[in-house]
């Protein structure tokens, strides 16, 4: 694994990443005794980067310089003496908690750490990883070094020395495939450039995130990206999926939105294909820019701080795949593109937006004010697909060329819709003249057999039942099951007796 330079990427993906990341050095200068003493640091990550088979030990060290022309002391101490993974020994005094040590004039000292690990412990014990901060008191001010260590026996993808950095994915003969049986982790920022990435049924994937500063920037950490050279291809099946998710798996964490930024493929990443995978507790489960490609097939994306699926003026294909509990729209298409649903469910329950939404349009700000909108070309066909959710309309439409020829083009067909203010004047009338054997699905009809669970099934009765147009390309659901030959269910789910 390698550090990105700028000569891996280009000009357009670094402006992208250095809107996010600001590398900073070590923080020299400290308060003590209300003057500044010049404290620095000879690192400000303390990484333990060995990987555990079995209970082991590992120690680190580092220095603290005292640049004064006088003495100082120092407290040195983990966050949480109580609950530490770590212990210390600070100019030879061991503890979690060490006062009061004296730095000459100009001189330094030594501070050891070191962490024991049991990988069999369950991840609610020792997690895969295990970050810590070591406070530097002196005087009234303080200053940190991170302490991180691995927990578990796994693949550990990117950084080694903090989080929030920047990673490109190894690749050899540009070709990567993750057929390890243990479970990754992506610990940074992690490009996939020059490479396909393949990752076989079966696989985990799990991401760290979590708060970055970087000066004055604040962030969310855990990022999978492909460049425009760089592709995704996911081989999950129904029986042994690919999954991504945050790294914390503790029963707190098991529906805690946001835990990791998400999947991104920048503009012209081609060929992304994800059968059989399922993605949760992200910030946008997956995001496709401008001209890339994405095949989702039998996949499922839940529990998003944002949307769960993005397309900007990009092609996506999409079957028998399940999107809900997002804190956005299920499903946002913008400024154009080409997409294909079909077979699929897409839920807005818990918030007010809607759980579709396609627009053709992009805004651009200028510094007098006078903003300008582009419009560009929006396709979408959308089979044998409900969309619904809480509210009375749940897909939002959005064409500013108002009805100019190629620029808004979709067409519903056997789906199961929630809409009515939608079907307004001066909204879209003629909406089901593009709606062709659809049916309305409304508040209280019986739909979903729990969404409380959430159980997204066809319930007894359901009105999604033999509702939809037999296709010939697809036989199962999203389970695997069989659909009807000639009188298949609506949705991602064929019912089952």
């Amino acid at each position: 694994m390698k550090e990105v330079h700028q000569s891996v990427i280009n000009i357009g993906l670094v402006m992208v990443i250095m809107s996010l990341v600001v590398m900073s050095s070590c923080r020299k200068d400290e308060v003590f005794a209300g003057d500044r003493a010049q404290l620095s640091f000879s690192t400000d990550t303390l990484t333990f980067d060995t990987v555990f088979t079995q209970v082991g030990s590992a120690t680190r060290s580092f220095k603290i310089y005292n640049k004064e022309s006088s003495d100082v002391t120092v407290d040195v101490s983990v966050g949480d003496p109580t609950r530490t993974f770590f212990r210390l020994n600070v100019d030879g005094i061991a503890g979690t908690s060490v006062e009061n040590v004296r730095i000459g004039a100009n001189d330094s000292i030594y501070v050891f750490a070191d962490v024991t690990v049991d990988p069999d412990n369950p991840l609610s014990i020792s997690p895969f990883v295990i970050e810590e901060d070591l406070l530097i008191t002196s005087g009234n001010t303080s200053e940190k070094v991170q302490l991180v260590a691995w927990g578990q026996n796994a693949n550990y993808v990117g950084g080694t020395d903090g989080n929030g950095k920047v990673f490109q994915l190894t690749c050899e003969n540009g070709m990567a495939l993750w057929d390890d049986p243990k479970p990754y982790v992506i610990y940074g920022i992690l490009f996939v450039n020059e490479c396909l990435l393949t990752i076989p049924a079966g696989t985990d994937v799990y991401v760290h995130g979590g708060v970055v500063v970087r000066d004055t920037v604040i962030y969310n950490d855990g990022f999978l990206i492909a460049t425009s050279t760089g592709t995704i291809i996911c081989e999950g099946t129904a029986d042994a999926p690919v999954t991504f998710q945050g790294d914390r798996l503790e029963d707190a964490f098991d529906d805690r939105a946001g835990q990791w930024v998400g999947i991104r493929l920048l503009a012209q990443s081609r060929g992304n294909r994800f059968s059989h995978t399922k993605i949760k507790n992200s910030s946008v489960g997956i995001f496709a820019d401008s001209l890339s490609s994405l095949s989702l097939e039998s996949c499922e994306i839940k529990n998003t701080t944002g949307s769960g699926l993005v397309g900007i003026y990009a092609d996506i294909t999409a079957s028998n795949t399940l999107i809900y509990e997002n804190g956005q729209n299920a499903v946002t298409l913008a400024q154009g593109g080409n997409y294909d649903f079909t077979y699929c469910t897409f839920t807005s329950y818990g918030n007010q937006l809607p759980a579709l939404s396609m627009f053709n349009y992009r805004e651009y700000f200028v510094e007098d004010g006078d903003n300008f909108f582009i419009a560009q070309p929006l396709s979408a066909r959308i089979t044998n697909t409900i969309i619904t959710g809480n509210d009375t309309d749940e897909i939002s439409l959005d064409d500013i060329t108002d009805g100019e020829a190629g620029f808004f083009d979709f067409e519903f067909d056997h789906c199961a819709v929630t809409v009515e203010d939608l079907l307004a004047n001066d909204a879209w009338p003629n909406f089901f003249d593009n709606c062709n054997e659809c049916v309305r699905a409304r508040f209280g009809d019986a739909i979903f057999a729990d969404i409380d669970q959430p159980d997204y099934r066809p319930d007894t009765l359901s009105i999604l039942e033999m509702q939809a147009t037999p296709l010939p390309s697809i036989f199962e659901d999203l389970d695997g099951n069989t659909r009807d030959a000639t009188n298949p269910d609506i949705g991602c789910y064929e019912y089952q007796n």
